[in-house]
């Protein structure tokens, strides 16, 4: 790949974890744009949070474990509330909610009514009202039904309006998966993005989530009269959560409001299966619809050859054949380039002190021999999406997750050929020799690609030739398998057409 195209994604890698690591040490704007799956961005107004009755105080824990076939939940009794779910399909993946589905009133204490394989049901009772929550399981996939009953007991109207909390988002820079967590909004005519950051409202909610890298949870109440909410509970956490319209229950009514939840992970297909509208949770930011299709091809191919880590392969393949026709172009270019590059430095040496004259003369050799120099910026242009869009799609795919190829045990994480008892500067205990075998590639392609000249453009060259393979290598060794996998094939691939193109004449 060309010189430009491999400093332009180095740097642009470096640039997105920098990024990516600050933010989830450091920012906390106030404002922030929100971006739109079905509609053009917008800016949400600043409001207040909900007004909650009392202080949060969190009551004493009483934890125990419901176990089903796809999931175990570990529920806060006097809650009634969902701590986290492991995903046992998944090596028992762990997805933190901290007080998932817990009803904004730190006087409600609930005890577990009953169990049972399929749900669990807690109660509350005091003098004024009788409160029950009962989630009720699904066998087929990862649909919970939650059902909230609420009774006036006493002689007087009783005015209800209790928010459901979703979850919570933890920003600890600790958190490893604090750079991946986002919020989704689904209203009457659009779906949002925000930035969980900042205390916001949303009115007439279809559905909200929070995802991590893999996971999500959603809920959609049946009603249409519950808002939505973003709420900062500390500097480094936010709560989300529906918000009803206030209700009056007059003596012995009785109120039941049901809601449909997903805590799964976040594969398209299964969230096809189950609720098309909850796809728009999988959301890979700038280059989405190329992020989308990329995945669809990635999976069309999986059912052929049923191996992740041929699937990318193969994946590695198609992409560059269909930009194989601007490649090509690029790598003419260059050569192009290289063969002049002798004859420019002659020109730099007798028009040194005019570079007026020296542009001239540049530009009079390149329209002799028409060599266009801006020929390779059509395909770098194209080909930085891409990488971006494979990037984001590869990064955060859960069907990766636990997915094998030769050696690599998970594509989802580092190859880790072996581990070393004791930590190294910069790589620690892990080998992870994929990266090591793509920078070495790289070397060579450097090589390939290198012009004759001498001087100072010499000595740039040779530092080049081992900065960029080793610059690389840093950047990917720790990265998925499968990111790394794409961007080894691709670049052997290059290389061999490299050498082919250099042997023309």
């Amino acid at each position: 790949m060309e010189r430009r195209l491999t400093l332009a994604i180095a740097l642009s890698l470096l640039v997105l974890m920098s990024w990516s690591a600050w933010v989830s040490k450091t920012y906390h704007p106030e404002n922030k744009e929100v971006t739109t799956k079905n509609a053009p961005p917008i800016n949400i107004p600043e409001q207040p949070a909900p007004s909650l009755a009392v202080e949060r105080v969190s009551p004493p824990a009483s934890l125990f474990k419901f176990t089903q076939e796809k999931l175990e939940i570990t529920f806060i009794e006097s809650q009634a509330a969902i701590k986290e779910v492991v995903f046992k399909a998944y090596q028992n993946y762990k997805l933190p909610l901290r007080n998932g589905f817990f009803l904004v009133d730190n006087a409600l204490l609930f005890k577990k009514e009953s169990s049972s394989n399929a749900a669990v049901t807690f109660i509350h009772r005091d003098q004024n009202k009788e409160i029950t929550k009962k989630f009720i399981f699904s066998n087929a996939n990862y649909t919970i039904d939650l059902d909230i009953e609420m009774q006036n007991l006493s002689a007087l109207p009783l005015k209800m309006n209790l928010p459901l909390i979703l979850g919570a988002l933890y920003f600890d820079p600790k958190n490893i998966q604090a750079r991946y967590q986002e919020v989704t909004v689904a209203t009457k005519d659009k779906v949002l993005h925000p930035n969980a950051h900042q205390d916001v409202n949303f009115e007439k909610v279809n559905f909200l989530a929070l995802r991590d890298r893999y996971f999500c949870a959603l809920v959609e109440p049946e009603s249409d009269n519950y808002g939505g909410f973003i709420r900062k509970i500390s500097p480094q956490e936010s709560e989300i959560g529906l918000k009803p319209t206030e209700i009056t229950l007059l003596p012995g009514q009785s109120t039941k409001q049901k809601f449909r939840i997903y805590l799964g992970p976040q594969d398209l297909k299964i969230i096809n299966d189950t609720k098309p509208e909850w796809s728009t949770v999988v959301y890979y930011g700038t280059f989405d619809f190329i992020s989308q299709m990329l995945l669809r091809l990635l999976g069309f191919l999986f059912q052929l050859v049923h191996n992740w880590g041929l699937a990318i392969v193969i994946l590695s393949l198609v992409i560059y054949a269909v930009l194989y026709p601007l490649t090509l172009k690029q790598m003419r270019s260059m050569k192009e380039m290289q063969v002049l590059q002798p004859q420019i430095e002659e020109l730099r040496k007798t028009c040194k002190d005019n570079p007026q004259k020296l542009n001239k003369e540049i530009m009079e050799l390149y329209r002799q021999h028409k060599v266009n120099p801006m020929g390779g910026c059509l395909p770098l242009i194209l080909q930085i999406p891409i990488f971006f869009a494979l990037y984001q799609a590869l990064l955060r795919s859960v069907v990766l997750k636990g997915a094998n190829f030769l050696w690599i045990k998970d594509l989802s994480e580092p190859d880790r050929l072996f581990l070393l008892p004791k930590s190294l500067p910069i790589i620690g205990n892990e080998i992870n020799i994929l990266p090591v075998i793509m920078a070495i590639g790289m070397f060579f392609q450097q090589k390939l690609s290198m012009a004759k000249s001498g001087g100072a453009a010499a000595e740039q060259q040779k530092l080049m030739l081992i900065m960029f393979p080793l610059m690389f290598g840093f950047i990917f060794y720790r990265m998925p398998a499968g990111l790394v996998l794409y961007w080894f094939i691709n670049s052997t691939i290059t290389l061999i057409y490299q050498f082919r193109i250099s042997q023309e004449k």
